[in-house]
């Protein structure tokens, strides 16, 4: 595409996005927000309490500091609760209007630097390098070409059309260390150098996704996302879109939760991000992700099943909150929001923001067999240049990303995957770069009058 043509587009965009107003998030007295799905039976009901509680527990590094209730903090972390980072528009949500992140950076001694990609107003983040540290000059080697790990384009690129050269990478390095910290006295290690892999074009960001509803969509059958998938395949081709399922590498069914639709349960979602985003080691991820001298301060896993005492460890715990959390309620339907539906089916949306998907059998009478409103399918799509990461994650590479699901949405602050707009207009623009299988779908958005545009934002904000 040449430049001057990008420039029409992007200026193209800023006039479209002048002319319609995103109403923000929902405000009012609405209720059921972070509660239990209703008709669980008292054991359900028993597991979603001890869960919620433990979900928000603050974690220290030895459990010595007042008010943490939990222990395993660092070496290196995010966060020290789940809660803090999904707490909008409660517990169990997504990222809130105030960043928790710049109190934790300091706590208890700590002399952590805030990131400048951090901000007290912005979004929880976590960051992801796309390549490791070495590797050759840029223009020779494999580079971020192809359908390898770095994703899709030209091969060999360099920092000027892509990340640096160097070994695939794609993990989460995390924002904070616990050096200074009372409870860590000895160990002495620092903060990655973030500034230097921005400016080598290096670093990525994630916000975390809402929970609600998640055992419903874990839930949801593997014939209910296939047949899905399958369905209305002329209408898809006509607008470019395609789409594929992530799957589990080891035992090949479908993955779904994650912004690459990359972890395959909520049991493994959860120990995953104690792990990564906490630093807290449990059964099944068992060993420290630092291993500097003096800086390990208990008997690891930290979060062990015959530790835990009532045989609920704090990833269970976690797991069994986040599948017994009922789904996001939704706002009242006006005549605008009733036109901006009807809108939202015409120019495509719904052929990836799929409005329903259907359970399997489950054990909880509430999960079995039921129809989940959730606007998703679940499925890997090619977003394009504009949202490219180079990082791969199962099937899903560089391009990849899962159809987010929409419900929830009225009450959301930050928008795609990394929080970079608070305005659905803008969000919806973003989808729309040549080569993102959105393209089409985007350009008839564009193309609406602004009443129309007008009812589909208003829609939106009533899931």
């Amino acid at each position: 595409m040449k430049l001057f043509e990008l420039g029409f587009i992007g200026l193209a965009a800023a006039l479209s996005v002048a002319a319609q107003t995103d109403p923000g998030p929902r405000t009012g007295t609405e209720t059921g927000w972070g509660q239990p799905i209703s008709g669980l039976s008292p054991a359900e009901l028993a597991s979603f309490k001890q869960g919620i509680a433990r979900f928000a527990d603050v974690v220290s590094v030895n459990g010595t500091e007042p008010g943490a209730a939990g222990k395993g903090l660092g070496p290196r972390f995010n966060l020290n609760s789940c809660g803090g980072c999904h707490a909008q528009p409660s517990v169990g949500g997504t990222s809130p209007r105030v960043n928790p992140q710049i109190a934790v950076a300091k706590e208890y001694g700590a002399e952590n630097s805030i990131p400048a990609f951090i901000k007290a107003d912005g979004p929880v983040r976590v960051v992801r390098f796309s390549r490791g540290p070495g590797g050759p000059p840029p223009g020779l080697g494999p580079g971020p070409g192809g359908r390898g790990p770095g994703g899709r384009g030209a091969p060999g690129r360099g920092p000027a059309g892509g990340p640096p050269p160097g070994p695939p990478d794609g993990g989460v390095h995390d924002l904070f260390v616990i050096a200074g910290r009372k409870d860590a006295a000895g160990c002495a290690i620092s903060q990655p150098d973030f500034a230097a892999e921005i400016a080598r074009n290096n670093a990525f960001f994630r916000i975390p996704t809402p929970l609600y509803g998640a055992g419903l969509i874990e839930a949801i059958s593997e014939a209910s996302i296939m047949n899905n998938l399958r369905s209305d395949r002329q209408l898809k081709n006509s607008l470019g879109i395609g789409g594929r399922e992530n799957r589990n590498q080891n035992d090949g069914t479908i993955s779904r939760f994650g912004w690459k639709a990359q972890d395959k349960s909520l049991v493994s979602f959860a120990a995953e991000a104690l792990n990564v985003e906490e630093g807290v080691t449990n059964d099944q991820f068992p060993q420290e992700r630092e291993d500097t001298p003096g800086c390990l301060f208990n008997a690891t896993p930290e979060d062990h099943v015959i530790r835990s005492g009532s045989g609920m460890t704090e990833v269970t715990a976690v797991a069994e909150f986040m599948r017994f959390l009922a789904p996001p309620s939704p706002g009242p339907s006006t005549e605008s929001a009733k036109r901006g539906k009807q809108t939202f089916s015409s120019i495509g949306c719904a052929m990836c923001h799929t409005p329903a998907l259907r359970t399997g059998k489950s054990e909880t009478a509430q999960m079995n067999e039921k129809w989940v409103p959730l606007y998703s399918d679940l499925a890997l799509h090619d977003m394009g240049p504009g949202l490219e990461d180079f990082i791969a994650q199962g099937q899903a590479n560089g391009r990849d990303w899962r159809t987010a699901p929409l419900w929830g949405l009225g009450q959301r602050i930050f928008f795609m995957h990394d929080g970079r707009t608070s305005d659905l207009s803008v969000a919806i623009h973003e989808h729309g770069t040549a080569g993102s299988e959105a393209y089409q779908t985007t350009r008839k958005f564009e193309a609406l009058k602004a009443d129309e545009k007008q009812d589909l934002l208003n829609f939106l904000r009533s899931l």
